[in-house]
């Protein structure tokens, strides 16, 4: 129970210090938001069904790319302003690693929900099953943000973050599939070995 309990201290910290003198609050609670409602859900299903700790802790870390986006905007991030600058880009790309992770971790928690509750009974269907989970995430995130800008007017154009591209919508779904996809490739085996230790364990 201990490695929980840290992990949402580290949650915890992170989002104080994200809060701390954000760039402004309005789009702060939309960037994190997504955070908090993830928060909300893991706790009030713990007792139902507990991820493994590799799944946790790429949720805690894509948890810290939400609170950074946050606390500068995506499009203000410093440290990709300098990425920017050194490799003469025409944006500060900081919410393409943002995207990358909407898909690469929601394809942990996919995969291993497909796995440990039977959901797929042919195992060679479950990578293309997960893309498309995560594509439709990517989607109605974009939705989201769509509205949310419609809504609001200027004062959501930090949260919409598209600074100019016009193909920022489409690129940033790109950039979730590729996400997902580099988790299948890279963390599949792995994940298959931390579920089977798990369920050993229950």
């Amino acid at each position: 129970m201990k490695k929980y309990v840290l992990l949402v201290c580290l949650f915890f910290t992170g989002l104080i210090i994200s809060a701390i003198n954000p760039h402004d609050y309005f789009t702060w609670i939309l960037e994190i938001f997504p955070a908090i409602i993830g928060l909300f859900i893991l706790v009030f299903t713990f007792r139902h069904f507990q991820f493994t700790m590799l799944t946790y802790v790429m949720i805690l870390l894509h948890c810290y790319v939400l609170f950074i986006g946050g606390h500068y905007t995506y499009a203000l991030v410093p440290a990709f302003d300098w990425v920017r600058d050194v490799f003469h880009q025409s944006r500060n790309n900081y919410d393409k690693v943002g995207h990358f992770f909407q898909g690469f971790v929601p394809a942990m928690i996919v995969r291993e929900i497909f796995i440990r509750k039977e959901i797929i009974n042919r195992e060679n269907w479950i990578p293309f099953l997960t893309i498309s989970v995560c594509g439709l995430i990517s989607l109605l995130y974009e939705l989201l943000e769509w509205l949310v800008s419609v809504s609001s007017g200027s004062a959501g154009n930090s949260f919409l973050g598209t600074q100019g591209d016009v193909w920022d919508t489409q690129s940033d779904m790109l950039f979730a599939i590729i996400g997902a996809s580099c988790m299948l490739i890279t963390l599949s085996g792995l994940q298959n070995k931390v579920i089977a230790g798990k369920l050993q364990r229950l």
